[in-house]
């Protein structure tokens, strides 16, 4: 099976919203979290699709779930209080269900214009390779500092890439990482492919999209508007 694992345990601070987390503010008549959940819904290599959740916000969820006939969610899992901790439980719930080589397909849930090119060749990466990770080249130089006052180095442009999601894994990788993570307390981490680095298997690229970004500021959501209102204008 090829699963997707959304996200949507965080509570978003940098919104500066104080009433609901991100996932949940409205556009043009539906919360960011179901824009995202339609696309894997209506991808058709995605069986089945599992939602990491704020244990407050569950009942909410379901609700939305029901209203916009979100088919193909089959499990809700309690969110941890990282995003570590978050995947790990959706791994472990996982494991009681499917099989060791199913694929999960992790994602933000407010990466809401992610879109079926990018899920299909995370699946076929992940069947092929065992890990992918979804990257767009930099456009920009980028510079490293150690003190936030001072150029430490500036590395090769053409060796950089902005990470995104889905983030694409075998089952069995996935769960080997964050056990092995756990056992060496390592609890905090943000980046599941670094986990999987550290297991010294390799992690292949698959290409992104500049649209496919995450929503973590007032900006991205006039930004996502934006973007979406002109694709209805496209289309009339």
């Amino acid at each position: 099976m090829n699963i997707a694992v959304i996200l949507a345990g965080g509570i978003g601070n940098r919104m500066g919203i104080v009433d609901k987390p991100k996932q949940f503010i409205d556009v043009y008549g539906k919360p960011i979290i179901v824009h995202t959940l339609e696309v894997f819904d209506n991808h058709p290599e995605i069986d089945a699709i599992a939602v990491v959740c704020l244990s407050e916000w569950m009942d909410d969820l379901r609700i939305l779930i029901r209203k916009y006939e979100i088919n193909k969610v089959k499990w809700l899992v309690e969110g941890g209080e990282t995003r570590q901790l978050s995947v790990y439980n959706a791994v472990k719930t996982l494991s009681q269900e499917c099989s060791e080589d199913d694929i999960l397909v992790v994602h933000d849930s407010v990466r809401p214009l992610v879109t079926h090119k990018i899920i299909s060749s995370n699946i076929a990466g992940a069947r092929q390779f065992g890990a992918v990770d979804t990257v767009v080249p930099s456009a920009d130089t980028i510079v490293r500092s150690v003190d936030g006052e001072r150029i430490k180095e500036v590395p090769l442009r053409k060796e950089l890439y902005l990470g995104q999601t889905p983030q694409s894994f075998r089952l069995s990788l996935l769960r080997r990482a964050h056990e092995k993570a756990r056992a060496e307390n390592n609890l905090d981490s943000t980046e599941d492919c670094q986990l999987v680095l550290e297991l010294g298997e390799e992690i292949h690229l698959v290409q992104g999209e500049k649209l496919n970004f995450k929503i973590t500021s007032f900006d991205d959501l006039l930004l996502l508007k934006a973007v979406i209102k002109l694709g209805k204008t496209e289309l009339l």
